[in-house]
């Protein structure tokens, strides 16, 4: 339809129109919207026309992709950091990053060389250790995320009074088992499915465990003294919870190769078996002190000695009325209970140091310390 050139763009009339004329084109414009919802055959675009604005028309407005991502947190401007959601983050916020404990990878760098040592020692065979990635995890995720069959050995750290968690894949089981019964160099280890483990696959993979273990506790000892004993090997993942499911922990993936066969071991601590050894997990390197300079320490004891301190020589002590001491002039006396064999204290300010008598060296009055008074009894007189 063609619109009247008496019409302004917002779809209102000119003054000069009169009112019949305002009248049909009202009746017009309502007859064209009726006749769009009728027949379907509109833009498709959601969006309302001017003409759809004056004849008072409603429809929902539909979000693009951009504006939903805006809602959700995206942000393609900042590079990786765009790529997260506000929703993840709000997910993540109670992680901990394992790089906030720097000297936790250096533990777990002992611990790789010394297990390339000790398990090329356990099976008399080229193996390699690898670490993969360091990564802190919700338990009940990881706990989900175990491919099955597995063994899962659970231990104790003693001097810490919680447990950790070691994981053995299905692959790294087969490869033990074959390594150490004597399986032939240069094949891969016969897998089979469906089955429950052996006693005696069950028992060469908890000897391998205990290696592993004492290795763990050599990697700790320059940071802490700990023994991680095993407790128990389990194959079902529910038996082997040892935290609560929201608890996030910290996962080192270690690949150990063995020419041909080999497999993954995943070492699991939750962040309260670390807690007793947190400060020390967050210096920078060994022997790091925070807030102390033993430089600074020592200097200051050193001068200590040499200060000076004033020591009174304390005869006798007595109680009086502030009446009395008004009352005093010059030339009036004090009687003291003391006597040439009385003991006489010596007193740093309010606290008394030693006791000894009176006497005379020279010139001088001296007085001879006889003992030193406890540290208990200067605290509480």
């Amino acid at each position: 339809m063609t619109v009247p050139a008496d019409e302004t763009n917002s779809g209102q009339p000119t003054e000069g129109a009169d009112g019949d004329d305002q009248d049909a084109l009202a009746d017009e414009w309502a007859a064209m919207v009726a006749g769009d919802e009728d027949d379907g055959d509109g833009d498709g675009d959601g969006e309302l026309s001017a003409d759809d604005m004056a004849a008072g028309g409603q429809s929902t407005r539909v979000l693009n992709q951009d504006e939903i991502d805006s809602l959700l947190g995206f942000d393609e401007g900042h590079g990786e950091e765009g790529d997260r959601s506000g929703i993840q983050a709000i997910l993540n916020s109670a992680l901990v990053s394992y790089e906030r404990l720097p000297m936790l990878e250096v533990v777990f760098d002992r611990l790789v060389r010394m297990m390339s040592t000790s398990l090329r020692n356990f099976t008399s065979d080229n193996v390699e250790v690898s670490l993969d990635n360091i990564a802190s995890i919700r338990f009940g995720d990881y706990l989900n995320s175990i491919p099955l069959p597995a063994m899962l050995s659970v231990f104790k750290a003693e001097e810490w009074d919680n447990y950790g968690l070691i994981t053995v894949d299905s692959a790294l089981i087969y490869s033990i088992v074959d390594v150490l019964l004597g399986g032939r160099r240069g094949t891969a280890a016969m897998r089979i499915e469906g089955r429950p483990y052996t006693t005696i696959e069950r028992s060469l993979v908890e000897r391998m465990v205990h290696v592993a273990l004492g290795d763990l506790s050599a990697a700790f000892e320059p940071l802490s003294p700990v023994t991680f004993r095993f407790d128990r090997l389990e194959t079902n993942p529910r038996f082997a919870t040892i935290s609560r499911p929201s608890n996030a922990a910290i996962v080192a993936k270690l690949r150990i190769d063995m020419e041909d066969r080999g497999g993954r071991m995943e070492l699991l601590i939750p962040y309260a078996t670390l807690e007793p050894v947190r400060e020390l997990l967050l210096q920078m390197f060994m022997g790091e002190k925070f807030g102390r300079d033993s430089i600074w320490e020592t200097h200051l004891a050193e001068e200590l000695w040499l200060t000076d301190v004033d020591l009174d020589a304390v005869l006798d002590e007595q109680v009086m009325r502030l009446r009395e001491v008004f009352h005093w002039q010059v030339g009036s006396r004090i009687m003291l209970n003391a006597s040439p064999d009385s003991t006489v204290q010596l007193k740093c300010g309010d606290v008394c140091m030693y006791h000894g008598r009176m006497g005379r060296k020279g010139d001088h009055v001296a007085v001879r310390i006889d003992d030193r008074v406890p540290q208990k009894t200067r605290e509480n007189p």
